[in-house]
C-alpha cells in the first residue's frame, strides 16, 4: 500500500488526463493522496477533487508565495472549508524566503494566523520552507509551546515540513517537535548526497513521501511531468538507500500518515 502525502492535483497541467493520472495512481498501489490548497480558490478545488476521487483527501491553507491574496475574511473562509469531512490538515502554510513574492513580515502574520487555525481545529499542518527553515522551527517552537499550554492532542502529531531540505541538526530539532520529514523526488537525484546521507540516518518512523506534483519529478523522469504514482521510485530510493525491504518502507511510511492525518 502506498501513499502520496503531498499532491497539487487540481494545478491545470492535471486538467487534460486527472483521470488517467488517477488510474494510473490506482494501478501502483496507492490508496490515499493529500491535495493541499495554496489559495482558498484552490484549496475549493482541492475539496471538490476529495469529493471526486475515494483516495484524495485535501488540506486547506494559503501558501507563503500567495500571501498577496490573504484578505481579512480568508482566515474565516478557510475555518468553514476545514469543517468538510475530507479535510485532514491546514496547508500548504509557512515561510519563503526565495521567491520573495510576499513581504516576509507578512508571511509571518499569515503563518501564525494559520498555525492559530490549526490549533483551534485540531488538525496537524502541511509545512513549506524554502531558505526559511531557522525561522520555520523558531515559529513551531513558539507554536508548540502554546499547545503544550493548552494540553493540544496536536502535541503529538503537530505536522509535516513538507519536502526537507535542511541539515541533519534541522532534521533533529524538527522530530524533537514531533514533526514528521517529508522525502520528495530529489531524493532520487545523482547530486543530492546530503539529502541521501540525511535519509541513511532518519528513522523511517519519522518519515512521509510524497511527490510535489507536478513538480519534483525523480529520476529518471527529472524534467517531465511529477504525478502522484511516481512516488514509488522515491519509496524505492528510501529502500536501496536504507537497506530495508521495499515493503517495509512503504508499510512505515503509510502507517506514520495514516497517523498524522486521521484518513
Amino acid at each position: 500500500m502506498l501513499v502520496d502525502t503531498h499532491c497539487h492535483l487540481d494545478f491545470n497541467s492535471f486538467d487534460q488526463d486527472r483521470d488517467q493520472v488517477m488510474a494510473l495512481a490506482r494501478e501502483v498501489g496507492i490508496k490515499r493522496i493529500l491535495n493541499p490548497g495554496i489559495t482558498l480558490r484552490s484549496s475549493e478545488k482541492a475539496i471538490r477533487l476529495a469529493d471526486e476521487y475515494p483516495e484524495v483527501f485535501a488540506a486547506v491553507g494559503v501558501h507563503p508565495n500567495d500571501g498577496l491574496t490573504w484578505e481579512n475574511g480568508t482566515k474565516s473562509h478557510l475555518r468553514d472549508l476545514a469543517t468538510h469531512h475530507k479535510v485532514v490538515a491546514i496547508g500548504e502554510i509557512g515561510l519563503d524566503f526565495y521567491r520573495d513574492r510576499t513581504p516576509h513580515d507578512l508571511q509571518e502574520k499569515i503563518f501564525w494566523e494559520q498555525l492559530e487555525l490549526a490549533a483551534e481545529l485540531e488538525l496537524p499542518v502541511v509545512i513549506h520552507t524554502r531558505e526559511s527553515i531557522e525561522k520555520v522551527l523558531e515559529v513551531l517552537a513558539n507554536w508548540c509551546r502554546e499547545l503544550e499550554k493548552s494540553q493540544s492532542e496536536l502535541l503529538s502529531h503537530p505536522g509535516v515540513l513538507h519536502s526537507f531540505s535542511g541539515a541533519e541538526d534541522d532534521a533533529e530539532r524538527t522530530s524533537a517537535l514531533n514533526f514528521l520529514i517529508g522525502i520528495t523526488g530529489p531524493v532520487t537525484f545523482h547530486n543530492a548526497s546530503d539529502l541521501q546521507d540525511l535519509v541513511i540516518r532518519l528513522p523511517l518512523e519519522d518519515m512521509l513521501i510524497e511527490t510535489d506534483a507536478p513538480f519534483l519529478t525523480p529520476h529518471p523522469y527529472r524534467g517531465k511531468r511529477n504525478d502522484p504514482a511516481k512516488v514509488k521510485l522515491v519509496a524505492e530510493k528510501i529502500a536501496g538507500l536504507k537497506q530495508e525491504a521495499y515493503n517495509t518502507v512503504t508499510y512505515i511510511t503509510t502507517a506514520n500518515a495514516a497517523r498524522l492525518f486521521g484518513w
